[in-house]
């Protein structure tokens, strides 16, 4: 199957007075219709970074990026306001991504207003209809932001989102600003949304536990880079990576019966403004050679299993 989010190399730098800085450094990954790419890693990794450059929030340094098919890395003007409405974003906190002056019906009818496709009914059908699939009840229409608790704002983001009926939409750590209880509302939300509209979602977090609960796929990122990726099922099962099994073992968890202390990851985090070849971990790792400081590539080495390490046959 053709996915609907294909990404080939890409890679997004930032100048800075030291040089230039790596946020994402030959990144490639596909996502098929009905599935969730979880990204995984530590802040400053460029998990958000990521999704906002395969969406076109941000303009890519060099790559490419393809939606169903189609070539969309360079395009621009009217052909990319017709690609953005494919493609959409869900923010981290949603008190600061919705307007504070603005209804709740305003900001979900704004996207529908804007794209100049529907009359004022069809408008208002909508609006009624977005409300009640990401249950915000139609007594709050006309509530403001600061009216509602984080969970009934994170819906209004949600309905904005899904407005003009996307294929593919970047979940940027949309439950990181939630109770837990209000966590796992959202989460099945998305779950049944994409279920009943075969949404592909990039689910972008720094929570292992919501990754495994909510992802088909996991990617794991460190400075920029992608050191591991396969099935969700297989990366807790199996982690090959030093940093994926560093992660894994820093994952809370009750059960009087385990085993092994988490891995304390030592020495100092290789600066990502003009890196030097080799594994950016290798600072880090405790399983790190002189061969670890070549230049490192993605090695499939079991099916739809990827790993960046030189010796992950070895450890």
């Amino acid at each position: 199957m053709t996915p609907v989010i294909e990404a080939k190399a890409l890679k997004k730098y930032f100048p800075t007075p030291r040089g230039m800085l790596h946020a994402v450094d030959d990144v490639s990954l596909t996502i098929q219709k009905g599935e969730t790419l979880g990204v995984v890693g530590e802040s400053g990794c460029g998990k958000s970074t990521l999704g906002r450059t395969i969406i076109h929030l941000l303009d890519k340094t060099d790559g490419q990026i393809f939606l169903h098919g189609e070539d969309i890395s360079d395009v621009k003007g009217r052909a990319l306001r017709q690609v953005r409405e494919r493609m959409q974003i869900i923010f981290q906190d949603p008190y600061s991504s919705i307007d504070p002056r603005k209804t709740v019906e305003f900001t979900i009818r704004e996207p529908l207003k804007v794209s100049k496709k529907y009359t004022r009914e069809q408008i208002n059908e909508l609006t009624e209809n977005l409300m009640e699939l990401v249950g915000i009840d139609m007594r709050l229409r006309g509530a403001y932001p600061h009216e509602l608790d984080g969970g009934l704002r994170q819906r209004v983001g949600i309905a904005r989102a899904l407005a003009l009926n996307p294929d593919f939409i970047v979940c940027d750590e949309p439950v990181s600003a939630l109770d837990v209880s209000v966590q796992a509302q959202v989460l099945n939300l998305l779950k049944k949304l994409q279920q009943s509209r075969g949404l592909a979602y990039m689910f972008v977090t720094h929570d292992l536990s919501v990754v495994r609960h909510i992802s088909d796929h996991i990617c794991v990122m460190y400075l920029g880079q992608v050191v591991e990726q396969c099935p969700s099922k297989e990366l807790f099962r199996s982690p090959l990576h030093p940093y994926t099994r560093a992660l894994l073992s820093a994952i809370p968890s009750v059960d009087i019966h385990r085993t092994g202390e988490p891995e304390i990851l030592e020495g100092e985090i290789t600066s990502p403004i003009n890196p030097k070849p080799g594994c950016r971990f290798a600072a880090r790792c405790k399983y790190a050679t002189e061969a670890c400081h070549a230049p490192q590539v993605q090695e499939e080495v079991s099916p739809g299993h990827f790993v960046r390490c030189c010796r992950v046959n070895e450890i």
